[in-house]
């Protein structure tokens, strides 16, 4: 609804749409690797809602700058969103920062629904033709080159 109001009042805007965003120093806790890593890094476990089996696109912060200062270099007008192009479940990054910090997965019972029937993705062609890039960081690369920041 903001954005529809915005649009209304100019037809000189750039509204852009991050999916998950992920990164050192992210100020947020929301559920994800964010989240995950600060656990694993206090030495708790992790919990999971249902099995954490849902699909969820994530993307790394320095390919949100990136994208943000090319498509205002370019003086983009329109909606776009920011996103991975690939989706990976909750469970696999866990287990990616289980695997790194010996912490345990904990499963917990979902109070509703599925959010999105487990299944969240977006494609990314249109933004990698705007920005010219041709790929993003990899979520599960990322786990594994940094070790996911590993404090001991």
């Amino acid at each position: 609804m903001r954005e529809e109001m915005l649009k209304i009042t100019t037809n000189n805007l750039c509204i852009v749409r991050p999916t998950l965003v992920y990164g050192d120093n992210d100020p947020h806790n929301g559920y994800g690797p964010n989240k995950f890593v600060r656990l694993a890094q206090s030495r708790k476990n992790i919990k999971l809602f249902g099995k954490g089996e849902e699909l969820r696109d994530h993307i790394h912060v320095s390919d949100v700058g990136e994208s943000i200062y090319k498509i205002l270099s370019k003086k983009y007008k329109g909606t776009i969103n920011l996103v991975s192009g690939k989706v990976v479940s909750f469970y696999k990054i866990a287990n990616k920062i289980k695997n790194i910090y010996g912490v345990k997965i904990m499963f917990t019972k979902r109070n509703g629904n599925m959010p999105h029937n487990g299944y969240r993705a977006f494609n990314n062609k249109y933004l990698k033709k705007i920005i010219i890039k041709k790929s993003f960081i990899d979520l599960l690369d990322w786990l594994d080159k940094k070790k996911v920041y590993k404090k001991v």
